[in-house]
């Protein structure tokens, strides 16, 4: 089961690289995250949201190569195959990338803006759908940055071990021990 995790950060950079911090745990095999978005809440109040799949893409290419395939097949029923697999190509890419800008995959783009519109301004957020982590070595990389549980689906305890590793004060507490 996924857990939701929403951190607000106190100016536009932060999230984004806190973000970059987790996609390299990912490569670690440290976290798997199943969506991930960065909102911005701009000086004037304005929100933007950072998608961190591209699914207009991801549908226009299998769309496209599934439509060539496709068209190829009927083009060679009237012996012209390569009309048929670029007339296919084009038709399928259409189609996908229609799909991708329809379909919102992970977290619910209506529930982010909800949130993000309780930012303050020139600040940012990030939304997280986490499958797996460990735990202990990813709030070790988090505790580098701060910032301010907003909305989790995580257990009380676990919310309460995020918010201190990343309000500092995990780090305020190992250099009084140095």
């Amino acid at each position: 089961m996924a857990e939701l995790v929403a951190v607000a950060f106190d100016n536009q950079q932060e999230a984004d690289r806190v973000l970059t911090e987790l996609n390299r745990l990912q490569k670690e095999y440290l976290i798997e995250l199943a969506d991930a978005v960065v909102v911005i809440r701009q000086p004037d109040g304005k929100v933007n949201l950072k998608q961190s799949m591209n699914l207009v893409g991801a549908g226009a290419a299998s769309g496209g190569l599934s439509g060539a395939i496709w068209g190829t097949l009927v083009g060679l029923l009237f012996l012209n195959p390569l009309a048929g697999f670029a007339l296919g190509g084009l038709v399928g890419a259409g189609a996908g990338a229609l799909s991708g800008s329809l379909v919102d995959y992970g977290i619910d783009d209506n529930f982010i803006r909800t949130l993000a519109e309780k930012l303050k301004p020139d600040s940012s957020a990030l939304f997280l759908l986490v499958r797996k982590a460990q735990p202990e070595k990813v709030l070790a990389d988090l505790s580098q940055f701060r910032g301010e549980v907003i909305r989790t689906s995580l257990s009380p305890d676990q919310e309460a071990r995020l918010q201190k590793a990343i309000s500092g004060a995990a780090r305020a507490a190992s250099e009084s021990q140095v």
